[in-house]
């Protein structure tokens, strides 16, 4: 969005005319050239100086052309001598033109005449493929003071400045321009003023080109002796000058896209295709000089600082000194003072605290300018429809490329007399893998980025801090089922060569599969109770607790960044500008607003309902196609698991991995592999997918299409990598049957069972390289993919070593970071949230996992976002959006989820029901477990179709179930212990989902969602605000009857005088 003045100082300029205007060339010498004088024109140096003007020109150097045009500000009487002298000029008379213009001396008006020499009739301009640009004469005033020296002809363009530079800054020619409006002397408020504030504002969000207009005629009505200066120096071309930079193709429409650019005051510069690296990419750069912002932060209700704050810091927690370490330095966290602020209005600018225009506005609300005039400057109409809006240049190929600039190079400072560079203070304490211990400096990028990514950032710091809790308590639990793992009583008995030697278990497949011995799960046995021991209960219901403390901390964290970063009132502001240009484009009706009681874009729901319709069946199509890739999955590991059996009884090499690397196990982990890829797969088509259907719903507004966005790629992300974890939890070895009567899938593969010790070890592992792998995976392309992209943009960059590679073609050898760059920050953090949330009681680990990743993750994507990545368009945002709400449905699901892995894929509760009801040795009540959770199958009643081939010698085997034995009447039903255990189950559920809702509700109605220190921030602040208006409209009002009443005690003087005159006379 604009070349960095500091990089580009003191380029010497030149430029090629364009061929759609009526003139140009180049200026040389322009050594002796100065800042203009107060009347707006041009004025030589002692050194002396020619220059050429923007427009026109013969093209021999040092000479200026006059503009035909008639231009603002300028005398009826200098209008008609002006036509008579284009009268003259059609005539082919080569004559002087006495030109008698109008000037003011103080309060008297003047005349005075100038000589003009008008070409030729037939005298051909030079004319060649781009000109150097003219800049729009945004403020000429009709009684500007001018003095004979600095006089300004009618329709001449206003100089720029140069400056003398090196050889090697010649080979890039760049221009600058700057203006400076000087404070008035006297400000005037009127109701004029006031009544056409909402229309100016309005004009402006429809995107009209000739806002800047009415701007300037309501200035010359409310301000009748503003004085202007057009000047250029050092400090205007520092980075603080807001621009934009687009990399375009000749298209034809861009022309007059670029022209409605000038009308809106914006200034543009083209850097020749010749110049450039490849030899084929123009370069066009956009500032935003003064007048703009001014008139676009009133648009946007940007809020700037009036008087700096007299609220005292909060006081330092206590052990504040442990965690200095943790802490950057103070002007790095927090890069300026706090301040009272107001939304900024171009009438007021006294109030504001204006030190140096250059800096007044944040670098991310410059470009936040920059691109909302971009997003709704017209281009043409087609088909009865106006088009406009810069996204729609880019995605028809009329430009290739648009983004802001970064401030400057991230591995070097700025020089002294340049502005800090930000870019290089954020890459050294914030994007430095060294520093992962230390905090976010998030004030300043909040300044450099804009606020939705800086919260963006303050939530991931929040979210990874309240990680660090559950980690610590989830390692403790792992380490008690680690210490405790060899004095477990049913891996002992499993363990045993006596007790689980000695169990012959019935086959886990038909025909193929033999009886196997239940010892051969000693090792299983043991990493079960890793995970499945008298702590997971505990840690399941503090993960409850848990998330409810960081959801409502988040909310106070939230509230506090929402006062700092002045975004209390920021929904109000907003609504009404935050409608998206394609929606505009697309809506040929209109309504009144209940609201505002403004006309604004409508669009019937019938127009969209059809694609809506499309929408629920394409994501309802691929949720279906996620569950049949999981079905698919699960053929797999039926079909496989016989084929791994066999293969290891069979080969004598496998005898010494049988005790680790089980069927089960290998089936498992194999599946979870095979699951993950298919993730991976189908998650890359559904989002260019979703993208598509997303646009054609036209959402009215960015925020209902991230919401819409949101909506469909979270239930597919949710169904697509959770749905394997859903099956291992609660559905596995469910529905199995038993031995005998087997359930079979699609009546063709036989259920798949548990391990004796439970489903736990397999929900484990199959969570752990789901979530690893995703994790892993996500960094490594975060990371590599735009470095390598980046890396060969530059080696094919540098082919032509004989051009200086400017900073605009580096950035845009970077890597875009796109509109929804941060939407799937968002979804990756809230898919990790999930695993550590919804399945955290089979795996405590997962906590620490994600608290490790989330340590890398800042760093990683501060180091992209700082080096591989062009500066992303500013944006606004006061919360985390649409995600908060999917995090508190997946807290109040994950209560749910946790209870059901307790009772029913984790061994805690059949131990209790045993424990407390079935032990039959006070001494050891665990004693004797593990044969009374297995049931007796006699080998006689297998069909024949599902027994194994060879024959045994023994008559039954076991499985996991509570039964019946084959001698009892009701032989293979459900025994009355059975039951127990289910009742045990179902009551658990329920006693832990209330205790756990009971404890959340509780903890959300006593922690406020605004910290009480805040909230009198807030009103403090309001206060004050309304105190210093209040206080400023006096003093406006009390000037304002002081010089009335001079005025009419010098008309009333006058009048005396007159009448005594009169007198006199007679």
């Amino acid at each position: 969005m604009g070349l960095s003045g500091r990089e580009a100082a003191g380029h010497k300029a030149a430029a090629e005319p364009d061929p759609r205007d009526s003139g140009g060339g180049r200026r040389e010498g322009l050594a002796g050239w100065e800042p203009a004088g107060p009347g707006g024109g041009e004025r030589a140096s002692p050194n002396g100086g020619v220059g050429a003007g923007l427009e026109g020109g013969s093209g021999a150097e040092g000479r200026g052309e006059k503009d035909p045009s008639p231009k603002k500000g300028l005398a009826r009487e200098s209008e008609r001598q002006s036509e008579a002298g284009d009268e003259a000029g059609n005539l082919g008379a080569p004559e002087p033109l006495t030109l008698r213009e109008t000037y003011w001396e103080g309060s008297q008006e003047r005349y005075r005449q100038r000589e003009v020499k008008l070409r030729a009739k037939g005298t051909k301009k030079v004319e060649n493929k781009y000109r150097l640009e003219k800049k729009p004469n945004l403020l000429k005033d009709p009684k500007q003071v001018e003095t004979k020296e600095n006089a300004v002809l009618k329709g001449e363009t206003r100089k720029p400045c140069f400056f003398c530079v090196s050889e090697q800054q010649r080979r890039r020619p760049t221009i600058r321009f700057r203006l400076f409006p000087k404070p008035c002397r006297q400000s005037q408020w009127s109701s004029l003023c006031h009544t056409s504030v909402s229309v100016i504002n309005e004009l402006a969000k429809m995107g009209d080109p000739d806002v800047l207009e009415m701007v300037q005629e309501e200035e010359r009505i409310s301000n009748k002796e503003a004085e202007y200066i057009f000047g250029m120096n050092e400090q205007s071309l520092s980075s603080r000058e807001t621009s934009f930079l687009i990399s375009e193709e000749p298209v034809e429409r861009r022309k007059e896209f670029e022209q409605n650019l000038r009308k809106t005051g914006l200034e543009l510069e083209i850097e020749d295709k010749r110049n450039s690296e490849d030899g084929k990419t123009y370069f066009v750069k956009i500032h935003a000089p003064w007048e703009v912002l001014v008139t676009y932060a009133e648009v946007l209700g940007i809020k700037m600082p009036i008087k700096e704050s007299d609220i005292p810091l909060p006081e330092n927690i206590p052990f504040s000194c442990m965690l200095e370490p943790l802490k950057l330095p103070r002007n790095v966290k927090h890069p300026h003072p706090e301040y009272f602020t107001a939304q900024f209005t171009r009438h007021r600018q006294e109030l504001f605290l204006i030190e140096d225009k250059s800096s007044f506005f944040p670098s991310s609300s410059r470009n936040r300018i920059v691109y909302y005039i971009l997003s709704r400057c017209p281009f043409g109409i087609e088909e009865g429809k106006k088009k406009f809006g810069i996204e729609r240049l880019l995605t028809s190929n009329t430009y290739s490329s648009a983004y802001p600039l970064h401030d400057g190079q991230y591995w070097k400072p700025s020089e002294p007399p340049n502005p800090v560079n930000e870019r290089y203070t954020l890459c050294q304490n914030w994007a430095r893998f060294s520093y992962f211990y230390k905090e976010q400096p998030l004030d300043l990028i909040r300044n450099y980025y804009g606020e939705k990514i800086g919260m963006y950032f303050v939530f991931l710091g929040f979210y990874t801090e309240m990680l660090s809790f559950a980690a610590i308590v989830g390692l403790a639990c792992f380490i008690y089922g680690l210490l405790s793992m060899h004095n477990n009583s049913s891996s002992t008995e499993i363990c045993d060569p006596q007790i689980g030697g000695q169990i012959i278990m019935c086959p886990l497949c038909d025909l193929v599969c033999d009886y196997w011995r239940l010892n051969t799960t000693c090792l299983a046995s043991k990493i079960s109770h890793l995970f499945d021991n008298e702590s997971t209960v505990f840690f399941a219901i503090f993960m409850g607790i848990w998330v409810t403390l960081f959801l409502e901390f988040w909310k106070q964290r939230q509230a506090r960044m929402e006062y700092e970063w002045d975004l209390v009132d920021f929904e109000e502001e907003q609504q009404q500008l935050q409608l998206r240009p394609e929606f505009e484009a697309m809506c040929k009706h209109r309504k009144i607003n209940a609201v505002t009681k403004e006309m604004e874009p409508y669009m019937p729901l019938y127009s969209r309902l059809p694609w809506y319709f499309l929408s629920g069946a394409t994501v309802t199509l691929w949720m279906s196609l996620v569950i049949a890739c999981m079905v698919a999955v699960i053929v797999y590991r039926l079909s496989v698991f016989a084929t791994f059996a066999s293969f290891m009884e069979s080969e004598a090499s496998f005898k010494h991995v049988k005790s680790f690397l089980t069927p089960q196990i290998a089936t498992s982990l194999s599946g979870s592999c095979l699951n993950f890829i298919v993730i991976l797969i189908l998650n890359f088509f559904y989002e260019k997918i979703s993208a598509w259907i997303t646009k054609m719903e036209i959402p009215r507004t960015y925020q209902e299409y991230e919401s819409s966005l949101t909506l469909k790629m979270f239930l597919f992300q949710f169904v697509n990598f959770y749905s394997s974890c859903f099956y291992v939890a609660f559905f596995k070895g469910k529905f199995v049957g038993y031995p005998g009567k087997y359930t079979y899938l699609f009546n063709v593969w036989r259920s798949e069972e548990c391990d004796p010790g439970g489903c736990l070890v397999e929900l484990t592992a199959q969570l752990t390289i789901i979530m690893t792998g995703k994790q892993i995976f996500g960094n490594i392309k975060e990371a590599i993919y735009p470095l390598v992209l980046n890396w060969w943009r530059r080696r094919k960059a540098r082919t032509n070593s004989e051009k200086l590679y400017s900073r605009w073609e580096q950035d845009h050898d970077l890597e875009t970071f796109g509109s929804l760059g941060l939407f799937y920050e968002y979804l990756e953090t809230v898919i990790q949230f999930g695993f550590v949330t919804l399945f955290v009681a089979s795996f405590p680990l997962a906590p620490l996992l994600a608290l490790l990743n989330n340590i890398i993750e800042i760093r990683v994507d501060a180091w992209k976002l700082t080096t591989q990545y062009r500066r992303p368009v500013a944006a606004k945002a006061h919360s985390i959006g649409v995600w908060q709400d999917i995090l508190y449905g997946m807290a109040v699901l994950s209560v749910a989820t946790n209870a059901f892995i307790v009772a029913f894929t984790s061994d805690i509760i059949p131990r209790l029901v045993y424990y407390y009801a079935y032990s039959k040795d006070a001494a050891a009540p665990m004693k004797g477990y593990v044969n009374d959770s297995l049931s007796t199958f006699l080998i006689a009643d297998f069909p024949n179709h599902t027994a194994p081939w060879e024959k045994r010698d023994f008559t039954t085997c076991r499985y996991r179930d509570y039964r019946y034995p084959p001698d009892h009447d009701q032989k293979y039903f459900h025994n009355m212990q059975y039951w127990h255990v289910l009742a045990a189950k179902m009551t658990f559920i329920i006693v832990m989902e209330h205790v756990v809702f009971l404890v959340k509700f509780l903890l959300a109605w006593m922690i406020p969602d605004v910290p009480k220190d805040v909230l009198e921030r807030i009103k403090r602040e309001k206060l004050m605000t309304i105190k210093i208006l209040h206080d400023f409209e006096l003093n406006k009002l009390k000037e304002n009857l002081r010089a009335n009443s001079s005025e009419l005690a010098k008309e009333v003087l006058i009048q005396e005088n007159k009448a005594q005159l009169a007198k006199s006379t007679v």
